[in-house]
């Protein structure tokens, strides 16, 4: 919660520099921000290749049934997700936030950074994701143990880079976004969005678990506010810790209350854990509408435009690793190879998904409650055993 915290502090320093402070103050806050930016965008592909490559080589071998059940319903639950978040972000955005709202028009001054930096990745997005699933797959189907730990090495010196260098500095960061947009006289009407976009997610993470529970508890034939009572300590446990795989304890003691087969749950909670992000994904695809509607570069993209991301999305997730905010990085690549995003525009993404990143983990742990109650009743061997 300390993060948050810091990027409301990074939000508001931020605006109040660009307000109020020299120019030069200002020059300095984006310097930083262009070349904290290229090391962003050079970690982001490097993140994809290794977190979605370890996470697909260490799938369980022999499940079959039970895999493919829960990766099924985990990843429909994810893109169904996105689809209600599209509609009710396309619907309430652009008529909350009002029709003069494009951060890239200049109504103030525009400042250059004292430096420029240039650090190009080592290879584009789709090049990461396509490589990850040959050698996950690869990895998975010939054993390969000497690629499986250079992955996972990978892995960690990624996770590394994120919880020490990337995750601590993001405040500043944001700072010199909002000090920028302050100086160029946007930051209002961004900062009026922000609010509506926060409020818009969590009704939809809630109305997300209502739903699940719902159609949990017809197949289980048990009442869904009981169900989702015995999971608001997952719930609540996941709004401090802001990861699932830090919840996954909770989350199994939760489950198990809700009458799911033990090996059910043991199986379906820690996968679900790094599979299952619908949380996440409602957040990412109402801010990416609500940036759209700030950004008045980026067309309003349609159902058939915004379909292919959110599905990739949910394919994407799989390198979201157990650390604060590390969904929004995983998606950082689509959205600037999908949807044409820019610095300014990820930048914005990335604080309005920080902001309210430990709800949206909060209900992605909810959900996976609801998934192990699924996988249960579809297992007869499972209902057998209750």
């Amino acid at each position: 919660m300390g993060l948050i915290f810091k990027l409301i502090a990074g939000i508001v320093i931020g605006s109040f520099i660009g307000l109020y402070a020299p120019h030069w103050v200002t020059q300095l806050l984006l310097t930083f921000k262009v070349m904290f930016g290229q090391l962003l965008f050079f970690t982001i592909p490097l993140l994809i290749l290794f977190f979605i490559t370890s996470g697909i080589a260490s799938l369980p071998q022999n499940s079959g049934k039970l895999l493919g059940r829960t990766l099924g319903i985990a990843y429909l639950s994810t893109i169904l997700a996105g689809i209600v978040a599209f509609f009710a972000a396309t619907l309430v955005v652009p008529f909350l936030a009002g029709e003069n709202t494009d951060v890239a028009g200049i109504t103030g001054v525009v400042l250059e950074p004292f430096i420029q930096l240039d650090i190009p990745p080592v290879f584009g997005v789709m090049t990461a994701l396509t490589l990850a699933f040959i050698f996950g797959l690869g990895i998975a189907a010939t054993g390969s143990s000497t690629l499986k730990k250079a992955s996972d090495q990978g892995r960690d010196i990624i996770e590394v880079l994120l919880v020490k260098v990337i995750i601590p500095l993001l405040p500043f960061y944001i700072a010199g976004v909002f000090a920028e947009m302050a100086a160029a006289g946007t930051v209002f009407e961004t900062l009026k969005t922000f609010g509506v976009i926060l409020l818009l997610s969590i009704s939809l993470h809630w109305v997300y678990i209502v739903s699940m529970f719902i159609i949990a508890g017809i197949k289980a034939g048990a009442s869904p506010i009981k169900l989702i009572k015995n999971m608001l300590p997952a719930y609540f446990t996941a709004l401090g810790t802001m990861s699932s795989a830090a919840t996954i304890p909770v989350t199994l003691q939760c489950v198990k209350n809700n009458d799911v087969n033990e090996d059910v749950a043991n199986f379906t909670v820690p996968l679900c854990a790094t599979t299952h992000l619908a949380g996440s994904t409602i957040t990412i695809v109402s801010c990416t509408i609500a940036v759209m509607v700030l950004h008045g570069s980026l067309a309003m993209p349609s159902f058939i435009t915004i379909l292919p991301f959110i599905m990739m999305l949910g394919i994407v997730m799989l390198a979201a690793p157990g650390v604060p905010g590390g969904a929004v990085m995983a998606a950082v690549g689509l959205l600037g190879s999908m949807l044409g995003f820019g610095e300014t525009a990820i930048a914005l993404m990335i604080a309005l998904y920080m902001a309210q990143d430990s709800f949206g983990t909060a209900c992605n742990v909810t959900g996976d409650g609801a998934i192990a109650l699924l996988v249960n009743e579809a297992i007869p061997e499972a209902k057998e055993a209750n």
